[in-house]
């Protein structure tokens, strides 16, 4: 039996502060450790041992995944990172607080802008600080590539390849592989993989730092998937998510 586990990173910063971050680049909170130390723990517990890692450019989903391969004893596979796995760009909505952006606009504007499957937030400029088009991480990155704003469609767009050229192929050579990202560049992953609706879509509020795990047949058909967890907790770690946008 193959298995992927998808892991969105622990809680960051901004996800405490309740802003948009997408591609601006914080820590996660001491709390966003711990879930992270728990998420490795229950992965070992439960037998996982993985042979290959990827991960995104942000520092949230690299410490996300270094804390789980510590925990796991881990920490010599190959890890490979892409900019492909980064967050969905949120444009000008980047470190505006949630909750006073749906008191300004609504909650369903900003449920749109969180999580609609074609509409994009307005672009940031490229003059802004923050641009991704002068952070030099991203240099080798042809600047036509890089986004100014996304909607899911448009994060889907850039993560697919990523994940039919390099992450899927690689249960060839490896029975377990390990992914730490975000929450859209996942949701984009699973909608593919479980056929969800542009509509339907909008409703998957995936959890921080809980193991997402698909299993596949050697022929790389997919015979299940689940959340590894206690059930009451990712449901209550799902709601958090969901509310995130609403006014308080």
């Amino acid at each position: 039996m193959k298995k992927i586990v998808l892991i969105r990173h622990g809680e960051s910063i901004w996800n405490k502060e309740n802003r948009f971050t997408g591609w601006t680049d914080v820590d996660l909170t001491p709390h966003g450790v711990s879930e992270a130390i728990e998420a490795g723990e229950l992965l070992r517990h439960e037998g996982f041992r993985f042979e290959k890692a990827f991960t995104s450019y942000l520092k949230r989903a690299n410490k996300t995944l270094n804390v789980i391969l510590d925990k796991m004893d881990l920490d010599y596979i190959p890890v490979a990172k892409s900019w492909r796995l980064n967050e969905k760009h949120y444009g000008n909505l980047q470190g505006l607080n949630k909750a006073e952006t749906a008191a300004k606009y609504g909650d369903e504007q900003v449920l749109i802008w969180r999580r609609s499957y074609n509409i994009p937030p307005e672009p940031m400029p490229r003059t802004d600080p923050s641009s991704a088009a002068g952070d030099p991480r991203y240099a080798d990155v042809p600047k036509a590539y890089l986004p100014d704003t996304e909607s899911l469609e448009d994060c889907i767009k850039r993560t697919m390849p990523y994940w039919e050229e390099v992450i899927f192929p690689s249960l060839i050579c490896y029975d377990q592989v390990i992914v730490a990202a975000h929450g859209n560049s996942l949701r984009g992953i699973i909608k593919h993989l479980k056929n969800i609706s542009d509509q339907d879509i909008i409703n998957l509020n995936l959890p921080t730092a809980v193991p997402y795990v698909f299993e596949f047949d050697d022929e790389l058909n997919m015979v299940k998937d689940y959340l590894l967890g206690d059930p009451e907790e990712i449901k209550k770690r799902m709601e958090a998510v969901a509310n995130q946008g609403k006014r308080q």
